[in-house]
This record gives structure tokens, C-alpha cells and sequence, in this order.
């Protein structure tokens, strides 16, 4: 239940950290707006309160063309109900939903029933798993007529609707407005969609937000020809299904966002690229939360108030991701770096795009799996982490073990556990990373035992429980501060 009290009181102090948190429907207008909102605000009658967009739109409110509820930011919930609902989230945005014949096989996925997780979606969102979908859909075309000229087919399409008229149909009865009423004045012309062949979306963050910590981590992780990192932003091609481009991330820190170009050529794919952003620069964090309660600590609490808004990096691809990690056990970052970009080099795919550093895409484990021991162990890497590789590619496509934030990171681990040569550390490194699990904690990693007195890996899981359920933004404040 949302306190009407407290909400309204940080509705009228537009405190940017409940951006997203909840939303307000306005009974006198029949719109609903984030906390943020520039308006002037309502009276405290006229006003109800959501827990999600989705809820709200149930309730018969149109979005705010002010303060666009779909540039707001999600939840980190930690709670299983919650994780279930953000998961179910994912698999919309990846498009894994239209893969299966019926809501059973979804709740399958997450060893629940129907019954289950019907009643799950309601309680953490206010609407049917149907109704989530359909929003989630609505809110991204109705961002993509604001802040592109794409053509209104693909928007449609993009949106993940199967025919235009079906589009035209949902949106102009869930918002009462036909969708050409959002675009620019001009329509867009063939110039402009010729023009790098690209266009700009903006996602949303609750501040404080270290930016440049970001960068600087996975500056030092890139992937020669697959990734860049400059002094502002982050670029990297993109390879989704059958669909592949680039794109390019910068920052707006006056206006809590990042502005994302990316090329046409993965309009097709939008909701599963935005969602694997959103997850990789940390974008539903609450860092409110986290640094209130890791601030308890006085080891972390110094690190909390020097570096504000330190997030933790996921990763785009979680197969890509694990092979680094695989490759980064026992040696340094740099070291690690070079291996990844010999690796990626020697199995990936020559891929154009208009920048230079950017030239391949990253490896596919369907490719890994046809090298040999020697082909990989050619690359410098040592025999151990070469069967390693190769165990894992064969896991991830005939056994289907998925590295991503819709997975159950418990039972994720323990598959990752039961693969020659992946431990503790590399478990919970990629848990942190690819599964997005907030409480993850590698006891075994030796700056963070160094740096906690250098104590044992049972003394260090157990001195860990004082930050759970942050444990991993703990561990980049060891990292980034003391390490």
C-alpha cells in the first residue's frame, strides 16, 4: 500500500528520488504524471496513487505528455514476488513471451503455476500479465513518436504490435488521441532517416548517478572491436537474434538521462535493446536506498559519501560476459582485456558500422562450440579456461542456460557451479553483473578480503550480511574506493 501522505509530500517536493516509485493519477484531469512532474500540483483530494504505470492506465488515466511516464524508472526489488514480476518484465521486453503457447508455459519458467503468477503480477503491479504487456507496448511507441520521426508503421512494429491497424486501434482507445498527434510537425523525410541511418531515445535515472565511474570500469573491460569507451561515452555493436547494428551512450546529467543512438537497423528489436541497457548502466537503481543503509557501515561509509550514485555495471550479453569472466580468473583486469579481445577477434564476425573502433561482433556460443581445445588455447589462454569455455558455450545452447536478469539467480548459480571450472568468485561475479542480482557477493575476491582486514572467505561472507540485501554495490564501493 502507498501512504498518501508521504507521496503527496514528495509530489509537492518533486524529489527525484520516488521518480518511478510511484505515479499520480489526477481525478480532475484524468491524467496521471511521475512525482517529478513540472505542473503545478494538484490538490491532495484530487489525487490517487499507483505503484506502476501500468496500474494507473488500468484505472482509466492517460500519460502526462509533460512529464512522460515512460521515460521513468523502474523498481530494484530484492523480494522474490518482486523479482518474479520484474523478470516477467524482461521476458516481455526480450520478446521470449511470444515463444510460448500460453501463460502456463510462463509460469513454468519461474516454477510457479498460473494461479501463482497471475497473482503476483496483480499484487506488485495492479494488472493482469495481458494488461502489463499491452502498456508496456503503448508506452514505448508513444516515446518513440515524441522523440523520433521514425515512420509510424515501424513504431508499430517496433512496439511489438502485429499489424498497424492494430496499433491505431489500442492507442487511440487507451490515450483518446489518434498517435500522429504526438509526432513533430514535420513528418519525417527520407534525408533524415538516411542521415547515419540512426535515431536518439532518452532513459531515465534517479540521481545521484557516477557516471564516470561507469565509464571508467568498463573502459578497462572493453572488448577491442566490439566495445569503446571514450572520455563521455560507450558505444558497442549489437547483435539481437537475427537483427545487428550499433549504438552509441552519452549522458545528460542536467536532465537525470542517457541519451541512446542507435541504428535503425534494430528498430525491430527496441523493447529487448532498451531493457539490456537499462540493465547495463544500472538505470532502476535506488541509490537512496542503497547508500542509507550501506552508510551504516563506517568501512563503506566513507566510499558512500565520496563517490554518490555508484551503480553496478550488468552486462549486455551474458554469454560474452561470462567468457571474460572465465578468461579473467587469477589475472589482472588489463591482462583479462587482451585475452577478450584476442578471443573475440579469432570467432566473432566482421561487422561495419561508422565508427572505426567498433568492428566486429561479439562471438556467438553456437560458433564457440565448433572450436576446438587447440583453436581457443591458440589465443594464449591456458587449457583449464579453454574447457571451461567450451563447457559453458555447450550449456548455453543444448542445455539452455540463460545468463540474463529474467532468470532465478539462485538456480542460475547452481547451474554455473556445476561447469568445470567456475567457482564461487566468477559465480557470484556474474550474478552481480549479468543476473542483476542486488545481494551478490564474491567472498573469494582478494581485494575485497584485503581490504576487509584480510580475512578468510568464511570470515568475509560472514562480515558481508551487515549490507545485505546490497552486497554488490557494496562491492564496487570496495572496488572503486578502497581497492
Amino acid at each position: 500500500m502507498i501512504d498518501q501522505d508521504a507521496a503527496y509530500l514528495a509530489l509537492t517536493s518533486r524529489d527525484a528520488r520516488f521518480d518511478g516509485v510511484f505515479f499520480v493519477g489526477v481525478t480532475s484531469t484524468g491524467i496521471y504524471c511521475r512525482p517529478i512532474c513540472p505542473v503545478k500540483a494538484p490538490r491532495i483530494d484530487n489525487c490517487l496513487f499507483f505503484s506502476s504505470a501500468e496500474a494507473a492506465e488500468k484505472a482509466g488515466f492517460r500519460p502526462c505528455l509533460r512529464c512522460r511516464p515512460e521515460l521513468a524508472p523502474g523498481n530494484a526489488p530484492v523480494d522474490r514476488s518482486p523479482q518474479i514480476a520484474r523478470r516477467l518484465i524482461q521476458q516481455i521486453d526480450e520478446g521470449l513471451i511470444e515463444q510460448v503457447n500460453s501463460l502456463e508455459d510462463i509460469a513454468a519458467r519461474f516454477n510457479l503455476s498460473l494461479r501463482q503468477l497471475r497473482r503476483i503480477v496483480q499484487k506488485e503491479l495492479g494488472v493482469s500479465p495481458q494488461e502489463l504487456r499491452q502498456t508496456r507496448r503503448l508506452l514505448l511507441a508513444k516515446q518513440l513518436l515524441s522523440e523520433t520521426r521514425l515512420p509510424v508503421t515501424d513504431i508499430a512494429f517496433a512496439s511489438g504490435f502485429s499489424s498497424l491497424r492494430r496499433f491505431n486501434a489500442a492507442f487511440t482507445h487507451q490515450y483518446r488521441m489518434p498517435p500522429t498527434r504526438l509526432r513533430k510537425a514535420l513528418a519525417a523525410t527520407p534525408e533524415d532517416l538516411d542521415k547515419r541511418a540512426s535515431s536518439v531515445l532518452q532513459l531515465a535515472y534517479r540521481p545521484p548517478y557516477h557516471w564516470q565511474a561507469m565509464l571508467d570500469f568498463l573502459r578497462i573491460r572493453a572488448l577491442t572491436g566490439v566495445e569503446y569507451v571514450d572520455a563521455d561515452s560507450y558505444s558497442r555493436t549489437v547483435r539481437l537474434g537475427q537483427h545487428c547494428g550499433w549504438i552509441r551512450v552519452q549522458q545528460r546529467a542536467d536532465k537525470h538521462l542517457l541519451q541512446v543512438e542507435f541504428s535503425h537497423t534494430l528498430i525491430p528489436v527496441l523493447p529487448a535493446l532498451l531493457r539490456r541497457l537499462r540493465n547495463l548502466f544500472d538505470l532502476d537503481a535506488r541509490p537512496d536506498l542503497i547508500a542509507t543503509h550501506l552508510s551504516q557501515d563506517p568501512l563503506l561509509q566513507p566510499a558512500v559519501l565520496a563517490y554518490p550514485g555508484l551503480r553496478v555495471p550488468g552486462a549486455f550479453d551474458g554469454f560474452e560476459m561470462a567468457v571474460r569472466a572465465i578468461l579473467g580468473q587469477q589475472i589482472t583486469v588489463k591482462a583479462a582485456a587482451t585475452l577478450g579481445g584476442r578471443f573475440a577477434a579469432a570467432f566473432s564476425e566482421p561487422f561495419i558500422t561508422p565508427f572505426p573502433q567498433l568492428t566486429h561482433l561479439s562471438p556467438l556460443p553456437e560458433r564457440v562450440t565448433e572450436c576446438s581445445v587447440d583453436d581457443i588455447a591458440s589465443l594464449g589462454i591456458v587449457s583449464a579456461r579453454t574447457r571451461c569455455i567450451l563447457a559453458l558455450a555447450a550449456a548455453c545452447t543444448q542445455n539452455g542456460l540463460q545468463l540474463d536478469a529474467a532468470t532465478l539467480p539462485e538456480k542460475t548459480i547452481a547451474e554455473l557451479l556445476a561447469l568445470p571450472g567456475i567457482g564461487d568468485w566468477t559465480a557470484q561475479y556474474l550474478a552481480m553483473r549479468a543476473l542483476r542480482w542486488p545481494d551478490a557477493f564474491p567472498a573469494g575476491d582478494i581485494v575485497i578480503r584485503n581490504n576487509l582486514g584480510k580475512i578468510s572467505i568464511k570470515e568475509a561472507e560472514k562480515r558481508s550480511q551487515i549490507w545485505s540485501p546490497w552486497r554488490s554495490y557494496a562491492v564496487m564501493y570496495i572496488w572503486h574506493a578502497l581497492g
